[in-house]
């Protein structure tokens, strides 16, 4: 590609697309490790965090977290006994779930997709399994179906309050609908008034409103 053709796609990428991209890029870091679980998290959960803080787990010469391939074999590891209970149980929906705990909580978000669809087709009104089932599709890049799967959930239990949280997020930093990410978060407030992480809401909600004035309707274009 000739340098002229590069300054002419840079001159047509506007201030207000570059500030969008520059916001986006922002909210990838500061709502990425805030989805809050529906469920509980699972023993791996722990390994994984641990690694990840002191740079642990076999990468732990490099000082780095654990590799994906290290996650994925630590993952199995964890699910071998799940999945020898699965054999003779097929139809367990709690058993299915717990193993997508698994594969979510070291990242191996398809794997747990699969698991938590065949535990929702059991009991498709458990809000809890759901919830972790959109926030795994939304980290796979489907804000869409995320969202609509979080809507699913608050059906069952409309006031749930880690589905309004990551509602929210995905609104956020997935659409940039700043009004349904507020609304999400301020339902949630307003319905579990002892919510333990009030705070971050609060922060979260202010954050968001700085950038009322974005929407996604004009996507930031990269230069080529």
């Amino acid at each position: 590609m000739s340098k002229s053709k590069n300054t002419s796609q840079q001159s047509s990428w506007t201030n207000s697309q570059a500030y969008t991209l520059i916001v986006i890029c922002l909210l990838a870091g500061i709502a990425g490790g805030w989805f809050l679980r529906g469920s509980q998290p699972s023993a791996v959960a722990a390994t994984t965090q641990a690694a990840n803080s002191a740079g642990g787990g076999s990468n732990a010469g490099t000082g780095g977290p654990p590799s994906p391939e290290q996650m994925k074999r630590m993952a199995d590891t964890q699910a071998v006994p799940l999945l020898e209970q699965l054999k003779s149980d097929p139809t367990n929906a709690d058993l299915l779930a717990r193993i997508g705990n698994i594969y979510y909580d070291t990242q191996q978000y398809a794997t747990a997709i699969d698991y938590y669809r065949r535990s929702l087709n059991l009991q498709p009104a458990n809000a809890s399994v759901r919830t972790d089932f959109a926030t795994a599709i939304w980290y796979t890049g489907d804000a869409d179906t995320a969202i609509a799967e979080f809507n699913k959930a608050l059906s069952d239990e409309p006031n749930k309050s880690n589905t309004l949280f990551n509602l929210g997020v995905v609104k956020w930093q997935g659409k940039m609908d700043i009004n349904g990410a507020v609304a999400a978060w301020q339902k949630l407030l307003d319905t579990n008034p002892n919510y333990e992480n009030k705070a971050k809401v609060l922060e979260m909600i202010a954050e968001a409103k700085k950038h009322s004035g974005i929407t996604s309707a004009t996507p930031a274009k990269v230069p080529q």
